[in-house]
Parts: structure tokens; sequence; C-alpha cells
């Protein structure tokens, strides 16, 4: 089967590691840097070229687009969705799981757990805002933030409205939720591939940090998640669209809740913690797609009926 990666750098350990595995199960596949890409969009159908090539054939695309180039990324993906390619996360999908609050806003209507989020506008609604939360500490996310930036820890009312007031300077988006104190900076990677969770850790925030992020310092060790907890995250992926994902837990005294779903998890810390082959199950997963299975097919029915059309090439005499 005929793969394409859209990764910004082949050298980062999950776009690799994907690579290593598809060439393990002998298919073909290449890294395309999605911002190389460009189309053509008409009546007559869809068009990807890539530095001054035509893109055709691939069967499936595995998408690792960078929070920075979400925009960008997501259009070339649905580019290729319309050429009928298949792809485990759709550029729809992404979209939802990088907004922290219509992610919450789609979690929360299904029911599924997750700490009490706020959300605002106007500066002369913040004391209203943050009382609706209780008591402090406060989190304070940034709404489209990565790997623990853009996440602030408030322990006092003062500290929350400044960082509030602060960042609606700077125009940003936010969530403010309440903390959960007995989480004790711990929370749980669930790493769901086709509707399973296929690994989980427990990552612990460094010392003076309640952040958890392995980028930031945290620790991790495998761990078997409870049937909740392999409920909620399964659940998660699902009402997002997503078919990989990273979703991270924390326990609470009401059971499991959501912090946040990842549509491009890294593999490095995951493989490292249950010394499974996580790049190998995403790339099983996307080559067992009916849909990547049939664009395979077609083309090489298509590439078949080809060759028969050609006529034969008739010797010159010497």
């Amino acid at each position: 089967m005929k793969l394409a990666i859209l990764s910004r750098n082949s050298k980062l350990y999950s776009t690799r590691r994907l690579v290593e595995a598809a060439r393990e199960r002998g298919h073909t596949v290449r890294v395309l840097d999605p911002l190389r890409c460009y189309m053509k969009i008409s009546e007559d159908g869809f068009e990807m070229h890539y530095k001054g090539m035509l893109l055709r054939g691939y069967s499936a695309v595995i998408p690792r687009v960078g929070a920075s180039i979400t925009r960008y990324g997501c259009a070339v993906l649905r580019q290729f969705e319309l050429m009928g390619c298949y792809t485990p996360n759709t550029s729809d999908a992404i979209l939802k799981a990088r907004d922290k609050l219509r992610t919450h806003q789609l979690l929360a209507a299904q029911s599924i757990g997750l700490p009490a989020t706020v959300f605002g506008d106007n500066p002369d609604d913040t004391d209203d805002l943050l009382s609706m939360l209780g008591k402090p500490p406060h989190v304070i996310k940034l709404s489209e933030g990565t790997q623990g930036a853009g996440v602030m820890l408030a322990e006092k009312l003062s500290a929350a409205r400044g960082m509030v007031e602060a960042l609606r300077g700077l125009r940003a988006d936010f969530l403010v939720q309440e903390f959960i104190e007995e989480a004790k900076g711990a929370d749980l990677r669930c790493f769901v591939v086709g509707g399973k969770v296929v690994g989980a850790m427990r990552r612990q925030a460094a010392r003076g940090d309640f952040r958890s992020n392995l980028h930031r310092g945290g620790t991790a060790k495998a761990i078997m998640p409870t049937r909740d907890e392999i409920e909620v995250a399964v659940r998660a992926a699902h009402v997002l669209g997503l078919n990989v994902a990273g979703v991270d837990l924390i326990r609470s005294k009401r059971g499991p809740l959501v912090l946040e779903v990842n549509s491009s998890p890294g593999l490095e810390g995951i493989e490292a913690a249950t010394g499974m082959d996580i790049a190998g199950i995403i790339v099983d997963h996307v080559c067992a797609s009916d849909i990547a299975i049939n664009a395979t097919r077609q083309r090489r029915k298509k590439a078949a009926t080809s060759k028969r059309a050609k006529p034969p090439v008739k010797k010159r005499k010497a």
C-alpha cells in the first residue's frame, strides 16, 4: 500500500517510527511537509502537488499536523480526503480536537466527565465568571495550547484576575477550569487506536509543577487503566471522530475526567513507557481500513487498464 505521512520534520521520533513500521510491513511510504503541498480545485476534480510534482496513487494519509499549522495542514488533509485517501483522523476531527472549548462542549453534551470549565469575553463579567468555579486554585488554559504550554495555575483569586486580564489584553482565547487537587499532579494518557485503548501510561508532574506533560519534565510509567477509564477514553475519541488519539484523564472523586484529547499524540513517551509498537498498531489500523484497501484496488485496476490500453511498440527495422 502507498502511504503518505504529513509531517514538517521527517526526523521527529513519531514520524520516524511510523515510517519504520510501514516499511517493515512492506508498504511504500513518503513523508510530505504539508507546507510544501499545494493544490488545484476545479469541477474536473482535485490535484495535489508537492515540490513541482503531481502526487498520485496514495491510498492513505497519516496526519502529524502541528498546532502552529493547523489551518493549512487541515486544508491539505481535506484535499487528500476528497481525492479518495483514507485518513485515521479527518481534517474536521482534528479541528474539533484542537479547539479546547469546542472539545469540552462536545464531550459535555455526551455526559463525559470533565473539570468544570468557564469561558467569557467581557472584563465586567470576570468576577462572576470565576465565582462559578468556587474558591481557587483555578487552572487557566489557552484554547489552542499544546504540551502544557499556555497552562497556568492561579492559587489566589487576585492572581486569577490578573492572568485573565493579561490574556484578554493579548486578545488570546482561554478557558478557566476547576483544579482537581486529589489528582496530585498526575494524569493518565490513554492511547486510542481504532476504538480501542492499545496502551496507557501514568504521568507525574515534576516537583514544583502541576503539569504532567513529559515535555515539561514529567515522568511516565505504564499502567492498566480501569474499565471506567477505558470507556471514557474510547468515548471521548469517538465523539470527536478520532481513530488515533491520546486521551488525557485525571482521577477524581467523581471518577475519570477528560483533560484533553490530542489528535496528534507523540509516540516516544508511550512506546518507552509500555515497550509496545504503537507505530505498528497505527499502521496496521490504517492499512486495514476499507477505504484504504478500496483505494489501493482502484489504483491497481486503473494501472492495469492503462497498461492494457497501450498499443504495442513496433520495433524499427535495422
